[in-house]
């Protein structure tokens, strides 16, 4: 068997990671085994790492964080699902090692040999990077649990061949992860999409296919898009970033349509908290958030509920976007892996300043370590 190695997170709120060895797992029946070539971070990383046990409190230390990969398969389980896969295949996967319904440090990101899901693994084409590839997974899995699942705005999933549906859906904080994808899933499914961002990344959004594009910083940003919805069919809205979901209700309920918003990010400064006060703070702010949304709501019958990005793993959408959607769709061009990937570091001990670069905040990127 390959030798493993893996950045451990050996306790509560240690720094640094830890790189020393790790056990190879070998695939059980619809799972494959990559060997990693590059990973992404994502905030949910290092919150755990400095908030320690508020936040997945059922994995145990030391544990491997991480949820987004790409690398080369190495190994096939013998289930159908698998089977489409084959030594050799390049593939993107979202890794749900830390997820209650996985938990098992085989199936995190960061280390050299990952157990991946067969319904969460896509293959790339040649002419996509494995730095470029792995910035995708949780960002997809969020955005199509929020856009695709019965529980959420229940749209139609993406085609190569969709047709127009007739219906406009907001994605607040389009230069986010998740909003890239959202984005380039909708207009797939056939929805036109009106997103937020600041002035600098309207061109790019709308080289995703976001039809406008409005500055969420700006005062007037909730009337200039009601005004904009005029005359068009709501699908809803997916709110991503800071104190989003209020303004994507107010927006929702005074438009024509679906009645429902996706929550993708909760209530607070904009910062994840790193500490107790900031989490009190954090805390306070959702509070608020609730009884404001819950108020509106019951006036509007405007409903929204909070993803959870890894739940795809378990639904119809993770197959639909991972196995039947993304390979085609990349390989035709018809889905570009965003945002674009800021490679910061080369191997396993990289990740932890990885961690501080993302923690910083980057704007329509995302933070890469190649390994």
């Amino acid at each position: 068997m390959p030798e493993n190695q893996a950045a451990w997170l050996t306790g509560k709120k240690v720094k640094p990671l830890e790189v020393r060895s790790a056990a190879y797992t070998p695939p059980g029946e619809n799972e494959i085994v990559i060997h990693n070539r590059a990973v992404a971070v994502n905030p949910v990383d290092w919150i755990k790492q400095d908030i320690g046990d508020f936040m997945y409190e059922w994995v145990k230390y030391p544990m491997i964080l991480g949820n987004d990969v790409a690398g080369d398969v190495v190994e096939v389980g013998s289930g159908i699902s698998a089977a489409r896969f084959k030594v050799g295949d390049r593939v993107l996967g979202h890794a749900v090692g830390l997820d209650k319904r996985s938990n098992r440090t085989s199936e995190a990101a960061f280390q050299h040999y990952v157990v991946l899901r067969a319904n969460l693994t896509s293959t790339i084409p040649d002419f996509i990077s494995f730095e470029q590839a792995c910035v995708v997974p949780l960002g997809a899995s969020t955005a199509a649990s929020g856009l695709f699942d019965k529980d959420f705005l229940n749209l139609q999933l993406p085609r190569l061949d969709a047709k127009p549906k007739g219906e406009t859906l907001l994605v607040w904080g389009g230069s986010t992860s998740v909003g890239c994808n959202a984005i380039q899933l909708a207009v797939g499914a056939g929805y036109e999409v009106i997103a937020t961002a600041s002035p600098k990344n309207f061109g790019y959004l709308k080289t995703l296919g976001a039809k406008e594009v409005f500055d969420y910083r700006s005062a007037t940003v909730v009337q200039d898009i009601i005004a904009a919805f005029r005359g068009r069919i709501s699908a809803g809205a997916i709110a991503i970033g800071a104190n989003s979901l209020v303004p994507c209700v107010d927006i929702i309920a005074a438009s024509k349509g679906r009645k429902f918003v996706a929550q993708a990010s909760a209530a607070g400064t904009g910062k994840p908290p790193t500490s107790t006060t900031a989490l009190v703070s954090m805390l306070w702010a959702l509070a608020s958030e609730s009884v404001t949304v819950s108020v509106k709501g019951k006036l509007s019958g405007v409903r929204s509920k909070f993803i959870w990005g890894s739940d795809v793993m378990a639904t119809e959408v993770g197959a639909a976007i991972y196995q039947d959607y993304l390979p085609d769709a990349m390989a035709q061009g018809k889905f570009t892996p965003a945002p674009k990937a800021e490679v910061v570091g080369n191997g396993l001990g990289s990740i932890q300043e990885a961690f501080g670069i993302s923690y910083k905040g980057v704007s329509a990127k995302k933070v890469v370590v190649s390994l």
